[in-house]
């Protein structure tokens, strides 16, 4: 047996629960990991208050991403061996010492990227990706609108899309959070608390307002950040932090300028082999280059879970946050 955090029903951090748990054994194209480090996800809370339904039902165990060593290999998985380093991103599970999943949803971490950076950027690195490769890709010259600039996804997002050649402003909620953001490449952070960003967005931009809005708050940011938008520029909603965005008539995104809105997923632009690889190699190889820099700047045992998702959703942390089994 070994230990996992479960969930038996749906509510505050107290439903985490440690225990022991029989990870199983691998069947064929599995592998049966065990985890050197786990990383901490605002998406593992809407697992936990039932926002997100549990793939399978209850009882559960949270967490989206991980880094471990290989134990045991099943049938037809020839690539790994016993002892390779490897990491992953999935919905939930990662909340555990050791875990039997698909080989296919694995990748190899490569010399150079320790265990800990790799649990703490595969979700928030590979997300950070997507939207400034695919989602809409960041080129010189782009003014572009981050919130939660001193999240993990923020201080990642914000040193790629700098290094890509934009200007990136973004929002935070207090003066240190502003000085972390603005270490990690956002040129202006307006502390949103304060300040009206949207009146602010368009004094730094000279009216001439930003060509995307990534937005993972949503609630409290919606509609500003349409009003923050160039005519046609894209709307990214990839969370709700704050709540989810009310129902709105696709109108006004004519009304605020034939504006473009999307709500991506990783899981969705990671969906296939080739993409999941892809996506791994760029954020392995813009961090290997020192381009990118992923600062860990909380660590809990995994048996406190629940107190690093209290610290998280009391927006007590900032970037990111790894669980030590």
């Amino acid at each position: 047996m070994s230990k996992a955090v479960r969930i038996h029903a749906h509510g505050g951090p107290e439903v985490l629960v440690y225990e022991d748990v029989d990870p199983g054994r691998p069947g064929p194209g599995e592998v049966l990991i065990r985890h050197t480090a786990i990383g901490l996800n605002f998406l593992d809370t809407y697992y936990r208050t039932g926002l997100y339904p549990a793939p399978a039902g209850l009882p559960l165990i949270p967490g989206g991403e991980a880094a471990g060593v290989v134990e045991e290999t099943g049938q037809g998985v020839d690539w790994l061996r016993k002892g390779d380093r490897v990491a992953y991103v999935t919905s939930i599970g990662a909340y555990s010492e050791e875990r039997v999943i698909p080989a296919d949803r694995l990748v190899k971490i490569p010399d150079g990227i320790s265990d800990e950076q790799a649990a703490a950027m595969m979700l928030k690195g590979m997300t950070a990706e997507y939207l400034v490769l695919r989602t809409h890709k960041v080129k010189p010259g782009d003014t572009i609108l981050y919130h939660a600039a001193a999240g993990g996804v923020g201080l990642i997002l914000g040193q790629w899309a700098k290094h890509l050649g934009a200007t990136v402003i973004g929002t935070a909620s207090s003066p240190e959070k502003i000085e972390l953001a603005k270490a990690h490449g956002f040129d202006h952070v307006i502390n949103y608390r304060e300040k009206d960003f949207v009146a602010e967005v368009k004094e730094l931009t000279g009216g001439k307002l930003c060509d995307v809005v990534y937005d993972s708050v949503g609630k409290d940011t919606f509609p500003g950040s349409l009003d923050c938008l160039r005519p046609r520029g894209l709307f990214v909603s990839f969370g709700q932090s704050s709540g989810p965005i009310p129902p709105f008539n696709l109108a006004i995104l004519a009304q605020k300028g034939s504006l473009y809105a999307t709500r991506p997923t990783l899981f969705g632009y990671n969906a296939t082999r080739e993409n999941l690889e892809a996506s791994a190699k760029a954020l392995f190889d813009v961090v290997a280059s020192g381009a990118v820099k992923i600062m860990i700047n909380q660590r809990y045992p995994l048996s406190e879970a629940s107190n690093a998702q209290r610290d998280l959703e009391g927006r007590k942390t900032t970037g990111t946050t790894i669980l030590i089994p």
